[in-house]
């Protein structure tokens, strides 16, 4: 009895060590007010230390508050993260909303072997791999073809079920009438 204890404790001790301790660090843990509740993060610097950083700072300016989710795919993916036009209604019926990007530089990739999967947060860019700016996404399902192609800046610790209930979109491209919107984003780290 006591050698299968012991036997079981190894192996539990094995597990936790090969995976990350993702939410234990309040620096590094992002969180995101949605109408219905807060959805936990968990942010990757390990893994992508300029984009981690680029974020935060966005976050501690209240960049991202009051944000859309300008383009939510069904089966795909939720995008949000435009500071520069996805908080403003005009940004909406210009159709800038999702083409902009915050006042900070573009960041070079950080490409990983961290595959893309559900509730898995990864840098929108353009063409450009070296064009992630403030635009993520968060991963509803795994989605192979994103692997070691995107940025993987983090993941969702808790609350993916609020993540679903994000608004979707019509159309190829996902495109958002009336968004569902990060109401209020935070560094568990700066809360009183």
């Amino acid at each position: 009895m006591r050698i299968r204890t012991l036997v079981s404790a190894f192996a539990l001790l094995a597990t936790l060590a090969v995976q990350p301790a993702l939410a234990a660090d309040p620096e590094n843990t992002m969180i995101i007010r949605l109408k219905n509740g807060d959805v936990t993060v968990a942010l990757r610097p390990d893994l992508a230390p300029k984009h981690v950083e680029q974020i935060k700072a966005l976050v501690r300016e209240g960049a991202y508050d009051n944000v859309a989710f300008h383009r939510v795919i069904e089966g795909f993916m939720a995008q949000t993260g435009d500071v520069q036009y996805g908080d403003m209604e005009q940004g909406f019926e210009s159709g800038l909303a999702g083409t902009g990007g915050s006042d900070k530089p573009d960041l070079p990739a950080e490409f990983s072997s961290t595959p893309f999967k559900r509730g898995v947060l990864g840098m929108a860019r353009s063409q450009n791999p070296n064009s992630a700016n403030s635009q993520f996404f968060i991963m509803f399902t795994e989605y192979p073809s994103l692997n070691g192609e995107y940025t993987v800046v983090g993941e969702v610790e808790d609350g993916m079920k609020l993540v679903d209930g994000i608004k979707r979109g019509q159309g190829q491209n996902g495109e958002v009438e009336n968004p569902d919107r990060m109401i209020k984003v935070s560094i568990a780290a700066d809360k009183k």
